[in-house]
């Protein structure tokens, strides 16, 4: 190993080795989170997001520099970013590949520039950056990378100088973000961050990690080249090729087979090589199945060939699409069968199952997008960590997507509500906006931890009501952390409608004896009580 630069091979390792430690500690990351709320947030979302990256670096036919190596970071990333943090950490990575576009090694003045750019691409990101979070860290790190860099530091001990930076960085969060101080934690993506880091550098000290990464290896594809509508829009290689080498010449040896497998992988992907006593099955995409063929006559006889063209289908399918296609559609994220079931009726077109315990990746909106099949398809995340993935998938579409920016399930449904598929996509927009703003929105749950927020101390177990996504009420028991929840949502309202979306655990009679708890005591009230099946959350609760 050089004693100045990072090889490919070692960024590599540095990538898999940070995402497998992420996936040791994504619970603890996830218990930073400041809402003491049982979400799969961000240490769960972030590494999903890792291990997408992971995915798609050892998919990667080249993978001998550093440039190809951050370029498949940064695109594995991208595709399977969840929640703000993993859309953040994407950006990150989507710098590193810049920087390094194009370079064999990398050198202390590359890792510099990687941390710095990275740092830029994730603050352009966010629309209204806070200081306090990953970006803060990103930031302090890539600036003390880059003063140690410029008293002559070289790669390696700048790696220490993000570790120390990033640590001292990590502290600082909760001076910056008060509401990380009130509930006595670190920035959660912060942590993360941090967590990938290290990871890097145990590479570079020569820790491991119990051979994690090893026992994370993908298995061989199988032989399947069906394709389907949601992956047939970039197709890299066009022609499917099949076919078997039989008759095997004599000197033919385990050797030889390695050698065609490796030559396979440089003309194409989906590359399969089976080998049984007298004959090798092939199957591989490649745009050259001539040359596929060619160099299969060296280990023998070709028997029961078989080239598909694959764009070809892709134009028969996608022109199919094209005759389907409506002028307006709805695509929503939603949680439990009965709130599925609402969102059909209100006229969504494709749920998309996420939500508080799952945050969708972007690749996944997008997908959903392209299943709408409309000119105008309307997004609805229904969650505030989702906002930014559907904004995302919402740029990488080559449809016109309105994402309605509803940062909970009612707020959802109220803007599902006001869509009408006859309207014009602007009209139906602000339609939908007045919706949102004109709805109150509850949910009850159970804090997972102690803590304190918003001026009340909560212990674990209690019960919790959200206002709007803020802690407004404890309880002891779900009834009554309930009815305080609702006389704080309808606080200044003479009337109103209530709808009670009942969760998982929560029966059709409990929400029936609390509905009349309710009217009793707010007699001026509609109270309507559905079943949601929503996980986690006793309660959705809207007043309009």
């Amino acid at each position: 190993m050089n004693n100045t630069t990072i090889s490919g091979a070692l960024l590599k390792e540095m990538f898999l080795t940070g995402a497998a430690l992420l996936e040791k500690n994504k619970a603890y990351v996830d218990s930073l989170n400041v809402f003491p709320v049982p979400d799969g947030d961000t240490g769960t979302n972030m590494s999903m997001t890792m291990q997408s990256a992971v995915k798609e670096i050892k998919a990667c036919n080249g993978g001998s520099t550093v440039g190809e190596v951050a370029a498949a970071a940064s695109l594995g990333a991208l595709k399977g970013a969840r929640g703000n943090s993993g859309v953040i950490l994407s950006q990150i990575f989507r710098g590193f590949a810049k920087a390094l576009k194009g370079c064999e090694e990398m050198d202390a003045e590359l890792l510099a520039n990687a941390l710095r750019m990275g740092t830029e691409s994730a603050y352009k990101a966010v629309m209204k950056p806070k200081e306090g979070t990953i970006l803060t860290v990103s930031r302090m790190i890539s600036t003390a990378v880059e003063g140690e860099f410029n008293q002559g530091a070289n790669v390696f001990g700048l790696i220490d100088v993000m570790i120390e930076s990033g640590e001292e960085a990590l502290r600082q969060t909760p001076e910056l973000l008060p509401v990380l101080k009130e509930a006595g934690v670190v920035d959660s993506g912060g942590k993360g961050l941090m967590t990938i880091y290290r990871g890097f550098k145990m590479v570079v000290d020569g820790d491991a990690i119990d051979d994690y990464v090893a026992e994370q290896q993908e298995a061989v594809p199988p032989e399947d080249n069906d394709l389907s509508l949601e992956d047939v829009n970039d197709i890299k290689f066009g022609y499917c090729t099949e076919f078997f080498v039989i008759h095997l010449v004599e000197s033919f040896t385990e050797g030889d087979l390695e050698k065609f497998r490796d030559k396979l992988m440089k003309i194409g992907d989906s590359v399969v090589v089976a080998h049984d006593a007298d004959f090798i099955k092939i199957h591989v995409h490649t745009n050259m199945p001539g040359k596929a063929l060619q160099l299969a006559l060296c280990l023998g006889e070709l028997d029961k060939v078989k080239i598909e063209n694959m764009r070809e289908q892709n134009r028969a399918i996608q022109e199919n699409i094209k005759k389907n296609e409506t002028e307006n559609a709805m695509v929503a994220v939603s949680a439990g069968e009965g709130m599925d079931s609402e969102f059909t009726g209100a006229g969504v077109g494709v749920i998309i199952s996420g939500g508080q315990t799952m945050n969708p990746s972007i690749d996944t909106i997008a997908k959903a997008i392209r299943k709408a099949n409309a000119r105008n398809v309307f997004v609805l995340p229904n969650n505030s960590n989702i906002i930014m993935a559907a904004q995302q998938a919402a740029e990488l579409s080559d449809r016109n997507v309105i994402v309605i920016p509803t940062k909970t399930m009612m707020q959802g449904m109220a803007a599902a509500m006001a869509y009408a598929p006859e309207n014009t996509p602007e009209v139906n927009r602000k339609r939908m906006e007045k919706a949102v703003a004109n709805v109150v929105s509850g949910a009850v749950t159970y804090a997972v931890r102690d803590t304190s927020c918003n001026g009340l101390t909560i212990a674990k177990g209690d019960i919790i009501g959200l206002k709007d996504n803020a802690i407004t009420s404890v309880g002891k028991t779900v009834e009554d952390a309930t009815l305080s929840l609702i006389e704080k949502m309808l606080e200044d309202r003479e009337e109103a409608m209530v709808t009670l979306y009942f969760g998982e655990g929560v029966t059709e009679e409990q929400a029936n004896e609390l509905s009349e708890r309710i009217m009793a005591k707010f007699p001026d009230t509609e109270i309507i009580a559905i079943p949601g099946g929503q996980p986690l959350y006793y309660y959705y609760i809207s007043v309009e």
